[in-house]
């Protein structure tokens, strides 16, 4: 096969959460630490950072890998879902991962995969580990897919585990409180091995300071410990938090690597440049200002919706569109009733259908049309609006893949 023939048979053959959603869910690391063992434990030779948490996990990862990067290290970085090629998910110093490994190992381990019947994430996770052993890495962050205790990177032991927030996203799988959420993500927490947690509830601060003591390891609170702020490359308020999180996790790396005060500085200016990062706050189009966003739930999109009230505009227009497994009820009340709607389906299996979301939204008071796709409804909102105004695209992170 080749490498459109490879990415066709692992997306098709096998379950993806990010087509399928529930049904690819795999609450077991049976299969993921069989196939650890098929590719010989690659997890038990790289030195890795582990990042958990329900919202800034991509920029929290980006930004540590982009420090590391300025300081001269050779940094592997395994994040999901992608946005536009399955390579973004695995790259080296912002370098995505060659389609020919991508081929060369699907080809290689194919009939172990068929087999074991693994899942598409499976098999990211061993691809990802096997390519960096390869590629000799010094380090690398390594993003959790959805949850912690459960996840396929739950295998490593990294020098730092990091959690950035809790807050309420994938219920049916890590449950419908947030205590309940932290616990799975802290299941990421490993014995004697240090924890940084970015943001938190006196309930959910609990749940991680009671692991943290189960597991003898050193508690940091970022959100307390660090006053100093940065510039960076990635421009969303919400970011702020993300931030505090890196500076304290870096100063945890620092008795691992050499890092200094303008390699911390510099790689948080130029994440995006270093690693490549797409849908954070980006703007895309000037007069009007178009901005793009990753944000899909309640906790994300608050932050989101309060910067979008700082711009100055005339009219305010949201381009929307989601998956289907999304709480609407709990995310569209967010969203202000003196706006222009344009609701449409991202180009997912997954995606909700436009006109159900279109009187879903009625419902709050949100009013638009339907469009058929995202590109349609954007040049629409381009065309019905005047250089004063404000765009924003979002609610997926699959409604943004189809702009960026």
């Amino acid at each position: 096969m080749n490498y459109q023939e490879t990415i066709n048979w692992m997306f098709v053959q096998l379950p993806m959460y990010q087509q399928q959603g529930a049904s690819a869910y795999r609450n077991d690391l049976t299969n993921t630490i069989l196939l650890a063992k098929h590719l010989g434990n690659p997890e038990q030779k790289i030195k890795a950072i582990h990042v958990a948490g329900t919202n800034g996990k991509g920029s929290t990862s980006s930004m540590i890998a982009s420090v590391l990067q300025e300081a001269g290290y050779k940094v592997g970085l395994y994040t999901s879902p992608h946005l536009k090629d399955f390579r973004e998910r695995v790259k080296i110093n912002g370098i995505e991962i060659s389609e020919n490994f991508v081929v060369d190992f699907i080809s290689r381990n194919k009939s172990f995969f068929e087999d074991n019947k693994l899942s598409f994430f499976e098999m990211t996770v061993g691809l990802a580990f096997d390519y960096f052993v390869k590629q000799e890495i010094d380090v690398a962050v390594i993003e959790v897919g959805m949850g912690g205790r459960l996840d396929s990177t739950n295998i490593i032991t990294p020098l730092v585990s990091v959690i950035t927030n809790i807050g309420l996203d994938h219920t049916q799988f890590l449950g419908n409180t947030l205590v309940a959420i932290a616990g799975e993500k802290a299941g990421i927490i490993k014995s004697n091995i240090p924890v940084v947690v970015g943001e938190y509830t006196k309930e959910t601060k609990e749940v991680f300071l009671a692991k943290a003591n189960d597991c003898l390891s050193d508690i940091y609170f970022a959100c307390d410990l660090v006053t100093n702020d940065y510039p960076s490359g990635l421009l969303g308020d919400y970011q702020i938090h993300n931030k505090k999180t890196v500076v304290q996790t870096i100063q945890v790396l620092r008795k691992y690597f050499e890092i200094t005060e303008n390699h911390l500085e510099k790689g948080l200016i130029n994440v995006v440049k270093n690693t490549g990062l797409l849908g954070r706050w980006q703007q895309v189009h000037s007069n009007p200002k178009v901005i793009c966003d990753a944000a899909h739930n309640s906790h994300g999109l608050k932050s989101v919706l309060n910067q979008i009230q700082n711009e100055v505009f005339d009219s305010l227009f949201f381009i929307l569109g989601f998956v289907n497994d999304k709480d609407l009820d709990e995310i569209l009340p967010l969203f202000p009733k003196k706006a222009k709607y344009f609701f449409c389906k991202p180009n997912v299996l997954r995606g909700l259908n436009a006109e159900i979301l279109k009187q879903k939204a009625l419902e709050f008071g949100l009013i638009g049309n339907t469009y058929n796709s995202v590109s349609e409804a954007y040049q629409q909102a381009l065309n019905d609006s005047i250089d004063s105004d404000f765009i924003y695209i979002g609610g997926s992170t699959f409604v943004v893949a189809e702009i960026v």
